[in-house]
This record gives C-alpha cells, structure tokens and sequence, in this order.
C-alpha cells in the first residue's frame, strides 16, 4: 500500500480527495446551471475528485488520458504531456535549456504513450470515444504543479470540438492557475497557495489511487 508523503508543520487543506471533490462540487455547483457539461477526470488521482464534481453538477463523468512527459534525468519534472485524442504539449524552452535530444524525447514519448493507451483501454473499458462537440469540458484533477498535463488535456478537448473548457482543481500555484487563464475558458481553483512544493502537501490523505478505484468509481453507485 502506498502511503502518503508526510509534510510536517504544514497546514492540511483537505482530508482527502472526496472532501476536496465535494468542497469543488459545491462551488461550481453555485455557478451552475451546467446542462451540456462532461466531468473529465485526469486519472488516476483526479478521479475521486471529479466523482464528486459529477455527484454535485448531476453531470456524466468520464475520464481524459494524459501522461506526463518527464525529463530523462528527473522524471518528476515534465518537460511536455500527452493527451488522449493525439494532443500533445511540450516545454519547449525548458527542452533547449537543457539540451534534450530529439532522441531522448522520442524514447520518453514512446514509454508514456504505451502507457496511455494501456489506460485508455482499461479505463475506457469498451466505451466509445468521446463526443464532446459543443459541450462544455469540465477539466478535472487533484491538484496541479507546472498544470503541463492539464494544458495538453485542454489542447486535446479543443481538438475534440468541446463548445467551453472549465479546468476546476482544488488546489495550484497562483502562476500556474494564471497561466491556465490564457489557454481555458474558465479556471477554478480552490486554494492558490503562495508557497507551493507539491500537491500532496495540502492533503492529509494523499495516498495513491489505484485501477481498482478508478473502475469503481467511473462505475458509478
């Protein structure tokens, strides 16, 4: 069982990602009504947050395949990220400080989109592929860092033709979320912390989501 990293003398914001799921679902909830949404998880940690969202909202919930991609020397670090439908987005300024090699980008590419495609099959589980063509995607993980994931997620529900992209997390940096402003409709972010190290800090639960509770979850009640 995967435990949860442990930051000492820093505040917890959430218990868990259920109550965080139900403390963002009550805020969109307020802004609603959301009649043409889809509640788009990130798997696999964003998937009992966007549960709750969709409980909130009524609202189906599916999930948006993205893979970081990480640098070949700090794999934490994303230097770009894979998105379901094809989509991709890359850090470019960061890849030519570094001198990442065509080559290394390539292998690292190939690694995850292996892996996108094993999730994609097991999570999609036989469903078709998305139609979101002029509803509103509702963007959806636990927490973002740099946000490349996410920016690859709304890059790929653009190309899928949704009508409005909301990206909704409990908690980011403030230059992330403001970066997001320029490339979503709409970006809701319950805490904005000004000294941000990791999104596991904020949770007093964040131990990691399996494929079994991603399944059941996306099964519904």
């Amino acid at each position: 069982m995967t435990t949860s990293p442990s930051w000492p003398h820093l505040p917890k914001v959430f218990q868990d990602r259920t109550e965080a799921g139900q403390l963002l679902g009550a805020v969109l909830a307020a802004r609603g009504p959301w009649p043409s949404a889809v509640v788009l998880a990130l798997p696999r940690g964003g998937v009992p947050v966007a549960a709750e969202v969709a409980r909130a909202l009524g609202a189906p919930l599916d999930v948006f395949l993205v893979r970081k991609l990480g640098l070949p020397m700090a794999p934490e670090v994303a230097m770009g990220a894979l998105a379901s439908g094809g989509a991709q987005w890359l850090n470019e300024a960061l890849m030519d400080r570094l001198g990442i090699s065509a080559a290394a980008l390539a292998q690292v590419q190939a690694r995850e989109a292996q892996e996108l495609a094993r999730r994609e099959a097991l999570y999609r589980a036989g469903r078709g592929p998305l139609n979101l063509t002029g509803r509103t995607a509702l963007l959806v993980d636990d927490g973002l860092a740099t946000g490349a994931t996410m920016r690859a997620a709304v890059q790929a529900a653009r190309l899928l033709g949704a009508g409005r992209i909301v990206v909704a997390v409990p908690v980011a940096p403030p230059d992330t979320c403001a970066d997001l402003h320029a490339e979503a409709d709409e970006v809701v972010c319950l805490h904005t912390p000004p000294h941000f190290q990791a999104v596991g800090q904020f949770y007093g639960d964040f131990s990691q989501a399996t494929d079994a509770e991603v399944l059941a979850l996306l099964a519904g009640p």
